[in-house]
């Protein structure tokens, strides 16, 4: 999995699993995002530093050195929007 799809996808489910702290799928597939980043790609300190109207800023730790990646608000909020939409799911 390429660097830019496991931070996106650790985005996403990081936002569900904030939004609903007792869903332990969520818990359990962000940790399981967090391992990939950590030792598929060598991540470290990764985290939402900031969200904005349009972009949510994600910081991490490549090598050593200090890295930015912006995802568009809307695409990576989309999973949660799905879920919460999905009465089977509430």
């Amino acid at each position: 999995m390429r660097l830019e799809d496991a931070l996106f996808n650790w985005l996403q489910i990081k936002l569900v699993a904030a939004a609903r702290p007792d869903d332990q799928a969520a818990l359990d597939t962000a940790q399981f995002f967090e391992q990939i980043l950590t030792e598929d790609h060598g991540l470290g300190d990764f985290a939402i530093a900031k969200t904005d109207e349009t972009m949510i800023h994600v910081k991490y730790v490549k090598d050593g050195r200090p890295k930015l990646q912006l995802f568009p608000r809307e695409s990576a909020e989309q999973l949660l929007a799905d879920i919460e939409a999905n009465p089977k799911y509430n």
